[in-house]
């Protein structure tokens, strides 16, 4: 427990001793001993929730909900319901229907209970919902209470192993639409009185068992659409007016669903667990998804996608349907006990995902895929001072928004690989079943999987998984040849070593790939110790390239030796195999970012790349290393030399590309590495319809990004440009996520300030993407030298971010500011904010400051002036 949180404990204890009752642990958050305690007394938990939404945005939701219960408590403790605000919220509570006393105590309604030990038990609270978890917008609003938020809009039990039914009825304004987890049991428009406007009461059936955090209902002014797929009704809610555009993505929305939902019912041998499958497409959702069962969450860009969408923008809409359908069996099926555990529901999302879409995407190299999906970004983290465990403790639910990022969605999933090659795919697929079938409906730890599992396997999954899930960073893994005059191979060694000098050891399978010119030769390699010498190669010619890491599954930083990296250096573009390739560029940008290969050539190896490059999902990472080495590691001088051989080079790749998306995806980076006067005129040319792309047709997501970039590249007449943008966006969401980023486009420094100076405001953070945005602009390179004033403020706002944002909030706040900063004098304000942090500093907080930080402080050793 921080020290900052035990007087507001000691306070509570010291409210319930005096009043004679058994003490709980109540306090700020839900702390995790008070969570217990409930998991242990209280059983069979159900929640019936009236709710009127009013016609202002600007009016209090009003409702009640009657909790019943089994209770068996031989202590006879007051009853404890979590509900922020209580003394401001609450207007009465009944106890088995007679007016009930109770106190306010933190974030919490305590009700004494006279010393009642067990039996069934009704408790009716009338209350005002609190708006910080239902992102309430002029004709829209939906709730997002993952992952301790439920309890600050409504009073529930906020905690995952107290799963529970849910019923819901919602009055809201006559024409609005509405979805929840239920199916829709009655629907009906009420009569206006006189004067007054009409109403809809929407009733919902009663759910599964589900957890707090998966309760959700969204309603507003949607359009529905309801189709048939295998027999299954689907109902889509959308924000979306450009019936084009609406139309042209129905049918993979509906499709992709199925075939997910398909596949995971054959993978699991387990029927869709719930009861209805629906969805809402939600314009300024915060991320991608939200596995609500019946009422899964989606931004709605995510899955409307334009006409020039990428290959990987295609691919990504199928992943994160893939992985959000995969929640309902892990993470809405079998929920984790606590959320320490989070990671095992996004684990296994990601894991399945990666195996849904490959039928639907026959052409895809998906063994590339996957390990473009997962490891640069895990890397990402894992090589910086900020680097966590898969796993981590966790005392109190207000904190598990710091446990979310890139090592429980991208490395945990590399992990999981790694683990259903040492067991086999089907003992790994029946132990799943196993666990599936044990706990449905319930909650698990990672430690029953791991029982299913070692049973399954000779080897010890337990020790194996103390390191993998238990411990931060990843392993070096050096090679180590020693060659006869011949060039024949004498000794080859794959060794490790522990980065922290902790002695720990990462036993994994290794697919070796040893590449001559034209042929690849691959052999399995097991690292189980600190060591192993390939025997088998002593007298073999020795390859011009040795990767540990060919099979594209291994995990670690992986340096190579020095003739190696040599060979790859010069030719990396010439490998043959796609995977090979993508593994070695991998390779290649971590020994760039550690200085083994100086800025300047790796930007002409990428330019290389980038025109030779025949594999589109390769072709999209170099140009998104591309768009990295530009800004972070080009210093102005070095950008303006090379801006045009940069430019003549992505241009080439849009007239030769072979596929729209390819073509979609070398615009879009061309787009945002303009820096030219030839390069502006030509993006202002496009942006105007004077010049045309041919095979492709920019949408007005496209449009509107050109006229973003011109206005920061420097136009005379930017606010005609804006305005006539702002003429051309259609949709009332669209144009109001335009109308708030304006600002922070300006060339006016005192408008840029003032549109950073408003997020001091909670109320100005809520549209969180939108917010993000505005950082970017704010902060963009061409700009850092005036956005190094609000560095440090950022940095010193992060604790509020972290209190008041979702889960993802902080460290994308932390990037969107930090992103556009390569400079010394940049560098020097994060160190010096770093050093100055007081030792309670949440640790997990401060693991995020160090990841997003790792760039800036890199960038200012590394990049050519």
């Amino acid at each position: 427990m921080p020290p900052s949180a035990r007087p507001f404990v000691l306070a509570a204890l010291v409210a319930l001793y005096a009043c004679g009752e058994a003490p709980l642990p109540v306090g700020p958050g839900v702390p995790l001993e008070l969570a217990e305690i409930r998991h242990e007394t209280l059983s069979d938990v159900r929640y019936a929730f009236e709710l009127t939404v009013p016609e202002a945005e600007d009016q209090p939701l009003t409702g009640r909900v009657t909790i019943t219960l089994h209770r068996d408590d031989p202590q006879g403790r007051p009853l404890v319901i979590d509900f922020k605000d209580p003394s401001e919220r609450v207007g009465g509570v009944r106890v088995d229907g007679e007016p009930a006393s109770w106190r306010a105590v933190d974030d919490h309604i305590v009700v004494p209970l006279d010393g009642r030990g067990a039996g069934e038990l009704s408790v009716a609270i009338d209350f005002v919902a609190g708006d910080e978890a239902l992102n309430r917008n002029p004709d829209f609003l939906y709730t997002l209470f993952v992952p301790d938020r439920a309890h600050f809009s409504l009073p529930v039990f906020d905690q995952p192993n107290l799963k529970a039914r849910f019923t819901l009825a919602l009055d809201v304004p006559g024409e609005w639409e509405a979805i929840s987890n239920g199916r829709i049991e009655h629907r009906e428009q009420t009569p206006a009185a006189t004067g007054a406007p009409v109403r809809a009461r929407y009733e919902f059936a009663e759910t599964k068992p589900l957890p707090t955090y998966l309760f959700a209902f969204a309603t507003g002014e949607f359009r529905e659409v309801v189709e048939e797929r295998d027999g299954r009704r689907m109902r889509m809610l959308h924000r979306e007016t450009d019936d084009a555009k609406v139309a042209r993505n129905l049918d993979a929305i509906f499709d992709l669903h199925a075939a997910a939902l398909g596949w995971l019912e054959d993978y699991t041998g387990i029927p869709y667990p719930f009861d209805e499958v629906g969805f809402a497409l939600i314009p300024p959702f915060q991320y991608g998804g939200m596995e609500h069962p019946g009422s899964v969450f989606y931004r709605q860009s995510s899955l409307m996608l334009d006409e020039s969408a990428t290959q990987s923008q295609l691919l990504g809409r199928a992943s994160l349907i893939a992985h959000e359908t995969a929640h309902m069996w892990f993470g809405d099926l079998v929920t984790m006990d606590w959320f320490d555990d989070v990671w095992m529901k996004e684990v296994f999302a990601n894991f399945m995902a990666a195996k849904i879409v490959e039928p639907s995407f026959p052409d895809v190299n998906h063994a590339l895929r996957f390990f473009l999906a997962h490891h640069e970004t895990a890397y990402g983290v894992d090589r910086t001072a900020g680097a966590n465990p898969i796993r981590q403790p966790l005392e109190n639910l207000n904190q598990a928004g710091t446990l979310y990022g890139a090592i429980i969605y991208q490395k945990a999933p590399i992990v999981m690989r790694q683990l259903e090659l040492m067991l086999g795919e089907e003992p790994f697929r029946e132990g799943l079943r196993a666990y599936l079938r044990a706990h449905a409906f319930g909650n698990a730890t990672w430690q029953d999987l791991v029982e299913i599992l070692d049973a399954k396997s000779e080897r010890d999954v337990r020790a194996w998984s103390r390191v993998w899930v238990e411990e931060a960073g990843r392993p070096d893994v050096i090679t180590q040849i020693h060659h006869r005059p011949d060039r024949s191979v004498e000794r080859l060694v794959f060794f490790q070593e522990d980065p922290r000098d902790e002695d720990r050891l990462w036993p994994q399978e290794l697919t070796a790939a040893f590449v001559y010119g034209d042929s690849i030769v691959r052999e399995r390699v097991s690292l189980p110790a600190e060591a192993v010498a390939l025997e088998d190669w002593k007298g073999r010619p020795r390859p011009p390239l040795i990767l540990p890491n060919g099979g594209g599954v291994e995990y670690g930083h992986f340096h190579l030796d020095s003739l190696s990296l040599r060979w790859a250096v010069e030719h990396a573009p010439d490998v043959r195999d796609d995977l090979t390739r993508g593994i070695v560029w991998e390779t290649l940008w971590d020994a760039a970012l550690e200085g083994e290969v100086r800025p300047d050539t790796w930007f002409d190896l990428l330019l290389r790349g980038i025109e030779q490059e025949p594999e589109e999902q390769n072709a999209q990472r170099l140009l998104g290393f591309m768009q990295t080495t530009f800004w972070r590691l080009l210093g102005p001088e070095a950008r303006a030399a090379r801006a045009e051989r940069l430019e003549t080079a992505l241009w080439r790749g849009i007239e030769t590309a072979a596929t729209p998306t390819r073509r979609a995806a070398y615009v879009q980076a061309w787009r945002g590495l303009v820096t030219s006067d030839a390069g502006r005129e030509r993006l202002r040319a496009l942006w105007e319809g004077r010049e045309r792309i041919p095979g492709l047709t920019l949408s007005e997501q496209d449009l509107t990004q050109m006229a973003a970039q011109l206005v920061i590249l420097g136009v005379d007449d930017e606010e005609r440009v804006l305005d006539r943008q702002a003429e051309r966006i259609t949709n009332p969401d669209r144009r109001r996520r335009f109308d708030f980023v304006r600002p922070a486009l300006s060339s006016d420094p005192a408008r840029r300030e003032a549109f950073f100076a408003s997020l001091a405001e909670p109320a100005n953070r809520e549209r969180e993407p939108w917010v993000l945005t505005g950082l970017t602009y704010v902060n963009h390179p061409l700009r850092a030298e005036h956005a190094l004033r609000f560095v440090r403020p950022a940095l010193d706002m992060v604790e509020e971010i972290q209190r008041t944002g979702d889960i993802f909030f902080p460290k994308r706040w932390l990037d969107a500011v930090l992103g556009g900063h390569s400079s010394p004098e940049a560098a020097a304000v994060v160190q010096d904010f770093i050093d100055g942090l007081p030792a309670d500093y949440p640790p997990r907080l401060k693991g995020k400051v160090l990841q997003s930080a790792d760039m800036v402080l890199r960038s200012a050793r590394l990049r050519l002036p």
